[in-house]
């Protein structure tokens, strides 16, 4: 909001004018000073002179001929296009020798055959408006001969401070003038809102039918205005603020949101049907024309004004056109009222219209502001617009809204600022901020409804921490560890890091899906995937569920970019599904893991995951998961399985000590279809607890070489090589450092439905050289430990 210096000056005592001192004040209150403008006159020379006598110019019908007194003896004779002015009216007028804003020099010229010395003025032309219609005329008390500057509000500073979402009280003049008050330890001076009023009874009648969205309605009567334009001091006030005059009643409005804080609405009340207010929630197929001329298909959610006909005002955030001040008004029924933030921010984005009102409701105006508001304009109106303020105010105020009260101990403050506060200190901080403070331990503090930002100790504290001053705090150096990821923190940006290296591009998908997508995955009926829990207001049926899986997702984003042209695709996402189960650590909601899953399709040739030319098949997805855990430094086992999902006999499960973490392999080609997939996709999901949640253990190196030899097992054809692996690392002892299958082979030499596995053995003991007779009867266990598990026998023998 953009505020004038002088006009804050009003109402707070501030020792200075330097614009660069206050900027740091209201940085210091929490305000920030986006820029500010230092108003100075533009013209010289001109001076306020009285209209003696107007001519009719003798050779043009479209000009005049005046005389102004100056004083200083001989009247002034100036040629004068407008004619909005009279005989004793009192005019700005540039002499000779004069600069008008945007340099314009004034002399003495002829004009039509007569001498004009120098020329009456416009708002216009003085830089102080846009009126150029007609010149200005000024207030008749202004006294003739003196320098127009000297009635001019100049120099001045405006202001334009950045106030937070949470500070809807100092949305306004007063609200910073008690921002400074509080800074400099003075006091507030407060506006004159006490009209001379008439005794009878108003005609207005209201009715609050939603009292959620209206909790107050104030209705008050001005009768007898004179419509015109506002004292040129309020109209560049208003300027000031970029804030359009318009004529003194509106004006008047506007003026006192700006000056209170409270937005304000004046009807004419002529056009107000049966002089009834009706405030409720807006009616199917209703419709207004707003004051900006659109007309607007209303929301059953809008909370609307409304009259015995109909609607006539959004609440809250701009008029109709219905019931507008007009220059043929002359009753006036001032609305101060307090509408519901929320209601009044929901209509404002739904329509696309933000107010100078609406900024101020959706942030919470005091609720016990309307009628002191409702009583300073109508103090202005009679004083500005010659209207009669009936004493009968209209106030519908179901709920009155009380200050209430935080405990604060004083304890905390030290505790949370870092240095001692005395009771007194934070007493004297807090008082002047207009709380009001008793007791001792807890201080009981009692906070007005104009800080509805105020509703806990901390919030105090920072006030404390605010008034003090945040640059009166000694700087010191952060105690205890330092800062840094976590371990789980550093694994999954390894984890990240190994999937970006592998080739694949991360992804992010929506947390929601809907049943055709679980239905695509071809799950089997009692796979708990299948029990997906549903929104409760879903924005439509495609998201209708929280994703028990992230393939999905992954799979609609891979079709994307196919059917963008882009055939060859990898993408990987780390995100959370959603669970029926109960979460371990709260019961009250589902258990929600972190998993990994990617799919990738075509081939891409560019090095990374697709470096060969072959087609994306079942060794890409287990190849992703063997790199990956491998980078992670996890030992996993992968067994042939058909998971949900997948193709048989193209996939396994994921084990990690012992524990299955997922299942990676090939969809099945029916999955791959379902999600407009052509060829084979390979896919993957894993759950990140155990791969990221576990904790470095170093062994150190052994610097002892290393002892290899091969054994090679025939078994029977449906035995699984891991099966041979688990049943090797089982027998082998401490010694094992490393087992591979290189070899399968099947032939006639072996029979039929039979296999050879061939496996290397590496051994290294980390504190001598190992020789072969010790590592002999470890080659029997080992053989054993196979024949046993699998029924195998050593090949050769």
């Amino acid at each position: 909001m953009k505020i004038s210096l002088r006009w804050l000056k009003e109402y707070v005592d501030i020792p200075t004018d330097d614009p660069l001192e206050i900027e740091s004040v209201f940085a210091s209150l929490g305000h920030e000073v986006e820029g500010y403008e230092v108003l100075q006159a533009p013209f010289t020379k001109v001076i306020v002179g009285k209209v003696l006598e107007i001519e009719k110019h003798p050779h043009a019908d479209r000009l005049r001929f005046c005389r102004v007194d100056l004083g200083k003896g001989d009247p002034q004779e100036v040629v004068c296009g407008a004619w909005n002015f009279e005989v004793g009216d009192v005019v700005p007028v540039s002499v000779p020798g004069a600069v008008l804003a945007g340099g314009l020099e004034v002399g003495v010229r002829s004009i039509r055959g007569v001498t004009s010395h120098g020329m009456i003025c416009s708002a216009r032309e003085l830089g102080l408006g846009d009126d150029h219609e007609g010149i200005m005329v000024l207030d008749p008390a202004v006294p003739i001969g003196v320098e127009f500057t000297e009635y001019v509000p100049f120099p001045d500073v405006v202001f334009d401070v950045s106030i937070t979402p949470n500070r809807p009280d100092a949305m306004s003049v007063i609200g910073l003038a008690r921002e400074f008050a509080a800074y400099y330890g003075t006091e507030v001076r407060l506006p004159d809102a006490a009209p001379a009023t008439v005794d009878r009874p108003s005609a207005i009648e209201v009715t609050i039918e939603d009292t959620k969205g209206c909790p107050r309605y104030v209705g008050r009567q001005i009768d007898n205005v004179k419509i015109g334009p506002s004292p040129f001091w309020m109209q560049l006030r208003l300027r000031a603020s970029d804030v359009r005059p318009i004529n003194n009643v509106v004006d008047i409005t506007n003026y006192v949101l700006l000056e209170l804080g409270q937005p304000l609405h004046a009807f004419d009340l002529d056009e107000v049907a049966d002089e009834k207010i009706v405030v409720r929630r807006a009616h199917a197929g209703e419709s207004i024309r707003t004051l900006d001329g659109v007309e607007r298909d209303l929301d059953v959610l809008d909370l609307m004004i409304c009259d015995g006909g109909g609607v006539v005002a959004f609440a809250g955030i701009m008029g109709g056109e219905e019931s507008e001040v007009t220059d043929s008004t002359t009753r006036v029924m001032i609305e101060a009222a307090h509408f519901h933030a929320p209601s009044v921010m929901f209509s404002s984005k739904r329509h696309g219209l933000r107010t100078e009102a609406s900024a101020r409701f959706e942030r919470g105006v005091d609720p016990n502001l309307p009628a002191l508001a409702a009583a300073r304009a109508a103090r202005l109106m009679v004083d500005l617009a010659g209207g009669e303020a009936l004493a009968d105010v209209k106030d519908n105020y179901p709920s009155v809204v009380t200050p209430w009260q935080v405990d604060l101990e004083a304890g905390e403050v030290e505790r949370i600022l870092g240095i001692p506060f005395s009771r007194a200190v934070i007493a004297d901080l807090l008082t002047r901020l207009h709380l009001d403070v008793e007791g001792d331990s807890p201080i009981k503090v009692t906070v007005p409804t104009n800080r509805p930002d105020l509703t806990r100790p901390i919030d105090l504290i920072e006030e404390v921490a605010r008034l003090y001053g945040y640059d009166r705090f000694p700087e010191t150096l952060p105690s205890g560890p330092a800062g840094g990821l976590s371990a789980d923190q550093r694994r999954d940006r390894r984890l990240r890091e190994i999937m970006v290296g592998i080739g694949l591009h991360e992804a992010q998908t929506m947390s929601f899906l809907g049943q055709s997508e679980l239905d695509g995955l071809n799950l089997p009926l009692d796979d708990p995937r299948r029990a997906a829990i549903r929104v409760r207001n879903p924005l439509r049926e495609e998201e209708a569920y929280l994703r028990t899986t992230l393939l999905p997702n992954l799979l609609k984003a891979a079709q994307y970019n196919v059917s963008h042209g882009m055939p060859d695709v990898a993408l990987f996402e780390v995100g959370r599904v959603f669970l029926t189960e109960p979460d371990p650590g709260d019961a009250r909601i589902p258990h929600q893991p972190v998993r990994l899953g990617y799919v990738a399709v075509g081939r891409t040739g560019q090095g990374g995951l697709h470096s060969s030319p072959r087609q994306t098949d079942v060794y890409t997805a287990t190849g992703l998961a063997r790199a990956l855990l491998a980078g992670l430094g996890i030992v996993c086992d992968l067994r042939q399985a058909t998971p949900g999902g997948f193709h048989p006999g193209r996939a396994a499960e994921v084990f990690v000590g012992g524990e299955r973490v997922g299942a990676v392999g090939e969809l099945h080609p029916a999955v791959g279809r379902a999600f407009g997939l052509e060829g084979r996709v390979a896919a993957g999901e894993l759950d990140l607890a155990q791969l990221i949640s576990g904790r470095w253990q170093l062994d150190p190196p052994s610097t002892y070489p290393r002892v290899e030899f091969d054994l090679a097992f025939v078994v029977d054809e449906s035995t699984a090589a891991s099966a041979l692996v688990q049943a090797v690392a089982g027998a082998a002892g401490d010694w094992l450092e490393d087992v591979e299958v290189f070899d399968e082979f099947r032939g006639s030499s072996i029979g039929d439905g039979r296999k050879s596995v061939a496996m290397r053995l590496v051994f290294r003991a980390p504190d001598h050289t190992l020789t072969n007779e010790e590592l002999a009867p470890h080659r029997e266990q080992i053989i054993a430990a196979v024949t046993d598990a699998t029924g195998g026998q050593l090949r050769g023998v």
